[in-house]
């Protein structure tokens, strides 16, 4: 395998909540900046959503099918796109066309599901699978949780929903001697396929690349493929993750970032440099072993791994919180309640609670701190929980509680082992439809030919009739008779 580029993209809009008071609980159930929301969305779509989409298309489209990329959205995150920047939507469905991108999955909240409840982890990235199925017509085969948090456990949970790949941090930590540039499979399931992310060659485009004080200021597409060409043989895999907001708001669009986006396949091309799909890599790729992750890890601070969400007492309290109703709110069937449950567990919602030290500078929205985001979150927890609880008292009968689930569960499994059977009917139909639809042809070919003869051997066995022509009229008596001249 010659070296190969992987990129891919994240898009993920968070959801700003309002200030709420503790004595607007019970009272107010709407629990969202809507002005905020809207603009928020509307910045990030103009400068760099729509640019960057744009510059991908046009990158699809004069380097053909040399060119690849993938991309994943969060349900919440594709819910105010459709809401307040249909234009991305459409550009997305433009890159579609193009065969040039394949649609990852991920959990549709963007959140912390799979550290808090299985079930509703599972659930979520079911719903995200649909939804994009349903928008751009693609299965998804690879999974990236939100911000690449990965431990062996998830990773079994994420192969025992089909998926065949996905992609985590190539964490020094957990990498030791390894190397992030090969194929790994999963600790605990060798049959998904696990891509590692260079930190370093995605960070010096997200987050140095407009740095002056950098030693490596100004990068230019030929030098970063120059490093990528220069690695040791057989480090053919180069994962290069971001998120689709670098192009324009981490790094600005005057700092040219898009310029370089686009001289990137050529000059990749110039030095025999590939790109590939993640589920190209993890159907052709084959594996080097297994990576062993018993620690959750993500790409996120210095640390890559869960303490900027999970790290001090008011974000666990947080998350026990919300939780603690998460089987009751997966029973329901209020609509309203569905959506505030996605919209609550979206991962900014703790990181705003931090209390780290490179935390400081941080953009908190509206709040003044990590203990005024908290004091908020959990007034607006309260309320919801309470929601939920009138729906399911927390004095309802354990075992008729668990019994729905049980139910519930055994009814998604035995939907699952369906969905299954029917794609592989379908794939047994098709691999033997060719095969019916010619035996048919030949048949209907041999009809008409039997037809054909019959008609013949018919026309033959027909006598012929003389028919008996009329005489031909005279000219005489076809001629009108002539009016007597009047007598003088």
């Amino acid at each position: 395998m010659a070296k190969t580029i992987c990129l891919y993209f994240e898009i993920h809009q968070i959801i700003h909540l309002k200030r709420y008071r503790f004595f607007d609980i019970g009272r107010d159930h709407y629990y969202y900046d809507d002005y905020e929301n809207e603009r928020s969305i509307n910045d990030i779509a103009e400068h760099s959503y729509v640019p960057a989409l744009q510059t991908l298309i046009a990158m699809a489209k004069d380097y053909g099918k040399y060119f690849k990329v993938a991309l994943s959205l969060s349900g919440v995150g594709l819910e105010q796109l459709e809401m307040h920047a249909p234009q991305v939507i459409d550009l997305l469905q433009e890159l579609n066309k193009t065969g040039c991108v394949e649609f990852l999955c991920e959990p549709y909240s963007h959140g912390l599901a799979a550290l808090g409840n299985e079930e509703s982890f599972r659930d979520e990235c079911l719903r995200m699978k649909a939804k994009i199925k349903e928008l751009f017509g693609q299965s998804p085969k690879v999974f990236r949780n939100s911000s690449l948090i990965y431990s062996d456990e998830i990773g079994a949970q994420v192969a025992s929903m089909g998926f065949k790949g996905m992609l985590t941090e190539g964490a020094k930590h957990i990498l030791g001697w390894k190397s992030p540039h090969f194929i790994y499979n999963c600790a605990l399931n060798p049959n998904l396929k696990i891509l590692l992310r260079d930190y370093k060659l995605s960070d010096d485009l997200s987050l140095r690349f407009n740095n002056s004080d950098w030693s490596e200021y100004p990068l230019m597409a030929d030098k970063y493929t120059q490093w990528i060409a220069d690695l040791p043989e057989g480090e053919n895999v180069i994962n290069i993750f971001m998120e689709l907001c670098a192009l324009g708001m981490f790094q600005p669009l005057s700092s040219h970032i898009l310029d370089f986006l686009y001289a990137l396949p050529k000059c990749a091309k110039e030095r025999g440099i590939t790109f590939s799909t993640p589920s190209e890599l993890c159907s052709k790729g084959k594996s080097v072993g297994n990576i062993d992750i018993p620690y959750n890890v993500s790409w996120v601070d210095e640390e890559r791994d869960t303490s900027c969400w999970l790290g001090n007492m008011m974000q666990r309290e947080a998350f026990d919180k919300l939780y603690s109703v998460a089987d009751r709110v997966r029973i329901c069937n209020d609509v309203r309640i569905k959506q505030d449950w996605d919209y609550l567990q979206a991962s900014n919602n703790f990181r705003f609670m931090t209390t780290k030290h490179n935390s400081v500078g941080m953009n908190r929205g509206i709040y003044d701190g990590p203990y005024d985001a908290f004091t908020n979150y959990m007034n607006i927890l309260g309320d919801f929980i309470n929601r939920v609880n009138t729906l399911y008292p927390v004095d309802m009968d354990n075992e008729e509680l668990n019994s729905l689930l049980t139910t519930i569960k055994n009814q998604g499994e035995e939907i699952e082992a369906k969905d299954r059977k029917i794609e592989k009917l379908q794939k047994i139909l098709e691999k033997y439809q060719p095969s019916v639809s010619k035996k048919e042809e030949k048949a209907q070919k041999t009809n008409k030919a039997k037809e054909s003869k019959k008609a013949d051997a018919e026309k033959k066995e027909t006598p012929k009739v003389a028919v008996k022509k009329a005489p031909a009229k005279t000219k005489k008596a076809t001629e009108k008779p002539k009016a007597p001249k009047a007598k003088k």
